[in-house]
């Protein structure tokens, strides 16, 4: 029998065989910040997320024990994406790096499936586990804490000195005991260092460690459904899906990613360049089939095609661009959803093509209350 060190010192090694950059194990015990969490919840600050209120939900993310019952260690891991620079166009939108390639929640759940296998294999049962990505309610970043992986920034990531922020948490809940691998408490490195609060484009920081999701360019371009508030529209720029920001003033991440190889599943190909920065205006007229295979395998599906035409609308009217107009005016016309519709009326405004605007028609009551905005002088 392997003592609970031997076999934590064999489980790393096996999760770093998988291609993951980083590993460590926290012990399966209640959530330090649930307190906390709940708090952000009780201020509203999730907008329109909410299953994260959800009562069966947000009493899972107290203790990982509700998601298995016979847990004892979480195995948290860490994979690098691609955080390659790639150029800004001016008619061109803007893709959180994380998302311009393939989905990674199945790339992750695989490989910690094989991980719980291997454990089996460690300790000669069967083991019971519970593999969770991003959607499983589990306050992940504390885990990652927990197992030493880093410490969470002011900007609500978990930052990993030498690896920075560009990278992706899984774990794997386990009925086995194995040793932690921190033996410190997590301590925060970032000092008097507030850049990435001052650099929100929205303001969404309330704080050091606390945003509103509300104000948050990843949430109202990803998780928003409804129409995106006129006073943050231009500060999303030519963003239409997430937002690096506050990762990219970070200098945790000014030279990591130069040092780190990403995952093969999430380097930056040929196609996933062109998808990181798609043609805005080719974009606002593609059909149903061609979005379909636009957004195929990706993260931007969870936009949906509704919320991905708004964010590009926004962009257009941002890029300051005429030649945008024509297809702009297209939408305002023609889109089946009052949503588009009514944000490229927003974006008919600020290039000035008030004679479209005059022009249009509209019985949907937002449509036509963003037209007469877009033709009211400043």
């Amino acid at each position: 029998m392997k003592s609970s060190r031997e076999l934590g010192a064999a489980v790393v090694d096996a999760a770093r065989a998988l291609g993951f950059h980083a590993v460590g194990i926290a012990p399966a015990l209640p959530a330090r910040r649930f307190r906390a969490f709940e708090d952000w919840l009780d201020r509203g600050m999730q907008g329109d997320m909410a299953y994260l209120a959800d009562p069966v939900q947000k009493t899972a993310r107290a203790d990982v024990r509700m998601l298995l019952a016979e847990a004892r260690s979480v195995v948290v891991v860490a994979l690098a994406y691609d955080a390659g620079v790639v150029p800004i166009e001016r008619l061109r939108g803007q893709v959180a790096r994380y998302a311009r390639n393939r989905d990674y929640h199945s790339i992750i759940k695989a490989r910690l499936r094989e991980l719980a296998d291997r454990v089996a294999e460690l300790v000669g049962r069967p083991v019971a586990s519970r593999p969770c990505v991003d959607t499983a309610p589990v306050l992940e970043r504390e885990l990652a804490e927990r197992a030493g992986l880093g410490f969470v920034g002011k900007n609500t990531l978990l930052i990993a000195p030498g690896l920075g922020s560009y990278f992706l948490l899984g774990e794997v809940i386990l009925d086995v005991d194995l040793e932690p691998t921190a033996v410190d408490e997590p301590r925060s490195r970032c000092g008097a260092c507030t850049a990435c609060l001052e650099a929100c484009p929205t303001g969404a920081f309330v704080g050091p460690h606390v945003l509103d999701a509300r104000r948050c360019i990843s949430y109202l371009t990803i998780e928003h459904r409804g129409p995106i508030p006129r006073e943050l529209r231009p500060a999303l720029g030519t963003r239409i899906f997430g937002c690096d920001v506050c990762q990219e003033v970070c200098p945790f991440n000014a030279a990591a990613p130069a040092r780190t190889a990403p995952d093969p599943g999430l380097a930056l190909t040929t196609r996933a360049a062109e998808r990181s920065a798609p043609d805005l205006v080719r974009t606002l007229g593609l059909g149903a089939a061609q979005m379909r295979q636009l957004v195929r395998g990706t993260p931007l599906r969870r936009a949906g095609r509704e919320g991905l035409l708004r964010n590009v609308c926004v962009a257009l009217g941002n890029a300051g661009d005429p030649a945008a107009i024509p297809a702009l005016a297209r939408a305002l016309a023609a889109d089946r959803s009052p949503l588009v519709r009514g944000h490229a009326a927003w974006a008919l405004g600020r290039l000035g093509a008030r004679d479209v605007l005059a022009a249009a028609r509209d019985d949907d009551p937002f449509v036509k209350g963003e037209i007469a905005a877009a033709l009211t002088p400043p």
